[in-house]
């Protein structure tokens, strides 16, 4: 399903960084589950409104959706993509932080901290970083859409503690200076009375637990350095440039952390006998004089194979052929392009004395006078208009 993502937080598409930030925060408050439990529809309102902002407030995410769409994240396989299952409410809480700040009111209002919670209750770690690849694309595979397999060097979870980072699972203890709560709360006494300020614990870093015995081979990070095979989803109609995001495919968080993102650089496999231009495929198609005068019937290479068109007698050099709809498709739309063929008739550039003589007595004829058709502009009217 195709979404808006600045209709889902009631702004326009020119909103600042701010004004998407307090838009978020708006919609959020008003579908948190807390406030609407039970309520299914409130809470894909709020899993909506938390994928719109993740997208929007990143310059390059934001700007792929202007470009694109909502289908340049949705082109991921196994986790990859909103629509995949790539954020949960553990995910969308832990947004909460950068959001709302430590004063959060999800964490006051709600009754509950800013940390994710896994089942053990202790806070998820660190968020994992983003990667990104570069995936090289020949012109049909840009056309079709494809599906590529790739393997990724990354971090991922440590097998011997399953990310946890412990030795065992008395390992982990809850944090004796916030009492698992991964924040600590201060009571200041000021001229205008009591005030209470909330911050990260600085003894766990706002996890909520401590490890006594780290595991022995991530040392405490709950992941190393590896590799993992992830399947891609090129939608049809990528141009070189565009790049798309897989959630959760990225490095693995630490101690159980959110897993960054995996970014795909399109990059485009030059062809060899074609050229692109936007949606538009170009074809230089050279013919000898003979051709020219008596037509041909003659196959031409296009995006997926070969096609037949015919060259009528007397097609002169520079006129210009189009294959309707054999050109790339856009990206979220049912546009398409053509495939424009560009006539060239090739000049011999050594002749024999019979064929110079015959070439002299068709000179002397009027069939071989140049003779522009009606509204042609001259060379020199083509270069002005070239430098105006």
């Amino acid at each position: 399903m195709k979404k808006d993502f600045y209709e889902i937080l009631g702004i326009a598409k020119s909103a600042s960084q701010d004004e998407i930030k307090k838009a978020y925060r708006k919609v959020a408050m008003q579908f948190h589950p807390d406030r609407n439990p039970g309520d299914k529809a409130s809470e894909e309102k709020f899993k909506e409104a938390a994928e719109a902002y993740e997208i929007l407030s990143d310059t390059d995410k934001r700007a792929q959706f202007d470009r694109f769409g909502h289908q340049a994240f949705s082109g991921a396989r196994g986790g990859g993509g909103f629509n995949g299952g790539g954020m949960n409410m553990d995910d969308i809480f832990s947004q909460f932080g950068d959001i709302f700040g430590d004063e959060s009111p999800f964490g006051s209002f709600f009754g509950g901290g800013g940390g994710r919670r896994s089942s053990g209750g202790r806070s998820q770690g660190v968020r994992g970083s983003n990667l990104r690849i570069k995936i090289k694309l020949n012109y049909e595979e840009m056309a079709k859409g494809a599906s590529k397999t790739v393997k990724v060097k990354k971090y991922v979870p440590c097998a011997t503690c399953s990310g946890s980072g412990a030795k065992d699972k008395n390992s982990i203890q809850t944090c004796s200076a916030c009492g698992g709560s991964g924040q600590v709360r201060r009571v200041q006494n000021t001229f205008l009375g009591q005030m209470q300020t909330v911050t990260t614990c600085p003894t766990c870093s706002g996890e909520g637990s401590t490890i006594a015995n780290k595991c022995s081979s991530c040392k405490g990070e709950g992941r190393v350095y590896g590799e993992e095979t992830v399947t891609i989803e090129i939608p049809a109609g990528v141009q070189e440039g565009m790049q798309l995001s897989m959630n959760g495919k990225g490095n693995s968080g630490e101690r159980g952390g959110a897993n960054g993102d995996l970014i795909i650089l399109i990059e485009e496999e030059a062809h060899a006998q074609l050229h692109r231009d936007g949606l538009n495929v170009a074809f230089d198609l050279h013919i000898s004089f003979p051709e020219a005068v008596f037509g041909i019937n003659i196959e031409v290479p296009t995006i997926d194979g070969k096609a037949k068109i015919k060259i009528p007698p007397g097609t002169q050099s520079g006129k210009i052929f189009r294959l309707k709809g054999k050109g790339f498709p856009a990206v979220n739309s049912y546009e398409k392009g053509d495939q424009l063929i560009h006539v060239n008739v090739w000049t011999p550039q050594n002749v024999s004395i019979e064929e110079k003589t015959m070439l002299e007595k068709m000179q002397e004829s009027k069939n071989f006078e140049p003779k522009p058709e009606k509204g042609d502009k001259s060379f020199f009217d083509k270069v002005r208009e070239m430098f105006a």
